[in-house]
């Protein structure tokens, strides 16, 4: 089976599983999940399921990613921010779906290698930062979308302040004594924010100031 034939059978399953939007599964049958994956790791890429990468840090299961996006209600013009950059996958994925990405990621190793994978293959819209995703990136705020992809204990403050009236943020919530994490999303209306659970995830610590 070739890489395509793989990706095709991956966004074949998600659609299944509820995956609907179709520029997301575009995008998903665009982006070369086997660039993004270690070597050792490469026949498993298109399977739907995390996989390990350095710094005990993980590629998210294709499904998750592809459930984050579709329940950020993206249009195409939006202006997104990712928490939690990893191996680039997530915001090669977001870059496809929105106008533009900053992506920050507080493992410098990762980082530097995310930014030259993000620039050898094309993805040209997606700038990556090395800092506390905690803190957002507020040079360049207001977004109108954000996806924070590891858990946190709380909503981290200085993100719902970055996003534009109206946008959505997206994160796994994880409660005081749970081994897993609520999916949430928080929409602003002026200076409060509406929340919505749409579901239990696992993923590694949300690490930073929040």
């Amino acid at each position: 089976m070739t890489a395509l034939q793989a990706r095709q059978r991956m966004v074949d399953d998600l659609q299944a599983r509820g995956i609907h939007d179709p520029r997301i599964l575009k995008a998903l049958l665009e982006v070369p999940r086997d660039e993004f994956v270690l070597p050792e790791f490469s026949g498993s890429a298109y399977d739907d399921s995390a996989l390990p990468l350095r710094h005990e840090q993980t590629i998210s299961q294709p499904f998750t990613v592809a459930f984050m996006l579709q329940a950020l209600e993206l249009q195409g013009t939006e202006s997104g921010l990712e928490i939690g950059t990893g191996s680039g996958y997530g915001a090669a994925v977001f870059s496809r779906v929105v106008r533009q990405v900053a992506t920050i990621e507080r493992i410098p190793e990762l980082a530097c290698e995310a930014r030259q994978r993000l620039k050898r293959l094309g993805f040209d819209t997606v700038q990556v930062f090395e800092g506390d995703g905690t803190q957002g990136l507020p040079d360049r705020a207001p977004y109108d979308a954000i996806c924070i992809t590891a858990a946190a204990r709380m909503v981290p403050p200085a993100c719902l302040q970055q996003l534009r009236e109206g946008g959505r943020l997206i994160l796994p919530l994880q409660a005081a004594g749970e081994s897993h994490q609520e999916m949430t999303r928080l929409t602003r209306h002026g200076t409060q924010f509406s929340r919505q659970t749409l579901g239990t995830f696992r993923f590694v610590p949300l690490i930073g100031e929040y």
